[in-house]
């Protein structure tokens, strides 16, 4: 995928005369690999098949100064590809110079060629010709999950999704998912308190963090993990570009976790590279009368693995010797009579004051400090003007 014409053009206008000769021309003397890929990974209309053929020549840098029939007899590419590479070789003293740049910026260009480039991205027949990245790519040979879901997700979602991401963490399972919203965002913070590492896949540049109030995952995240585009610096968040990122999201992962889904879901599209990827795919059931859950439910009709324990996704990966917490066992032990009166009255849903105190049947006062008790202790949580049981503690 190659960003818009754009990046090609502003990296001429901000580097007038940079790697040119008198006449014009890029200067190409000894040019790096990584500065060719770039530059056409930048140029509209070539894309990583073609990068990938002219990578294969004895000296890439020919493609710099090569006629049309020296590059139509070597099978390099079309005639639209070969007349997009003819209008931007005199950007190339401009995108070399860009690409020294980066450093200083905290961001890598990793090209197919890198060692670092991940081996997991040769599933896909087009994968890009080189990965922008901040902080670190997932490793190789360390087990790898991808969790996606709804952006408006419920309370009971994103406590789904952020527990799955602390075991994942936990388990030393990378997390990766695409720093969206609501289920995204859950399973990368998750991750991130666990101490493990979670990988972001963005639909723009990684000089942008959309949405903008993710910020302070999108900046942990550099630190454990790494954000990831295969999109331009400064590529804004245009919403073709989210569901082309997908297909990396699923290639970087062992195995797919649906936790919320609407029937029409964008999460169906990663799916979908997941199961032409070869890989599983797992679902989070949830009840038959929330929007929420239809897609899931509907994705475990298909035959997708229903998820109903989450240690279950380590377990599936092989992560052995990991003990499983006992979440709840011992609560009801330790709590006083009112406050376990008001947790056997709770579940994952929200349920508001006014319900709970009749279910109960507590007065109010000793209701509303058997409330405070239990929330300050981290049992429960008030959401969306109601009070749930937490999912970790």
């Amino acid at each position: 995928m190659n960003g818009d014409a754009g990046n090609i053009e502003n990296l001429h206008v901000a580097n007038a005369g940079a790697g040119k000769d008198v006449a014009g021309k890029a200067t190409i003397g000894c040019e790096d690999i990584d500065a060719i890929i770039f530059w056409l990974s930048a140029t509209p209309g070539v894309g990583a098949a073609a990068i990938r053929r002219i990578c294969t020549l004895d000296t890439p840098g020919r493609i710099l100064r090569m006629g049309g029939q020296e590059f139509f007899a070597c099978c390099l590419g079309s005639k639209a590809q070969w007349q997009a590479i003819q209008a931007a070789r005199p950007y190339f003293g401009a995108a070399e110079a860009e690409l020294g740049r980066l450093n200083g910026m905290g961001v890598s260009f990793v090209t197919f060629l890198d060692a670092r480039y991940p081996q997991r991205l040769s599933v896909l027949p087009d994968a890009p010709a080189g990965l922008y990245v901040k902080g670190a790519l997932p490793a190789d040979g360390v087990a790898s999950c991808a969790v996606v879901g709804a952006r408006l997700c419920s309370p009971y979602g994103r406590q789904v999704a952020y527990r799955l991401g602390e075991i994942l963490g936990k388990s030393k399972v990378q997390v990766v998912s695409g720093l969206a919203s609501g289920i995204d965002v859950a399973a990368h913070r998750g991750a991130i308190a666990a101490g493990g590492d979670t990988f972001g896949i963005l639909g723009c540049g990684v000089d942008l963090c959309y949405p903008r109030e993710n910020f302070n995952t999108y900046y942990q995240m550099q630190r454990q993990g790494g954000v990831i585009s295969e999109f331009p610096m400064g590529t804004k968040p245009l919403a073709q570009l989210f569901p082309v990122r997908n297909r990396i999201i699923s290639a970087l992962a062992d195995i797919l976790v649906v936790v919320e889904a609407k029937e029409k879901s964008g999460s169906f599209i990663t799916v979908e590279h997941a199961l032409g990827q070869g890989k599983e795919v797992f679902a989070v059931p949830g009840r038959l009368s929330d929007p929420l859950s239809l897609g899931c439910n509907r994705l475990i009709q298909m035959g997708a693995n229903i998820l109903t324990d989450l240690w279950e996704i380590p377990e599936y990966l092989g992560i052995s010797g990991k003990k499983k917490p006992a979440l709840r066992e011992k609560s009801a032990n330790t709590l006083a009579k009112a406050e376990k009166m008001l947790y056997s009255c709770m579940d994952l849903q929200p349920k508001s004051t006014g319900a709970l105190i009749e279910e109960s049947g507590l007065g109010v006062p000793d209701a509303m400090s058997a409330l405070f008790s239990l929330e300050m202790e981290g049992y429960v949580e008030c959401v969306s003007g109601g009070y749930a049981r937490t999912l970790r503690r």
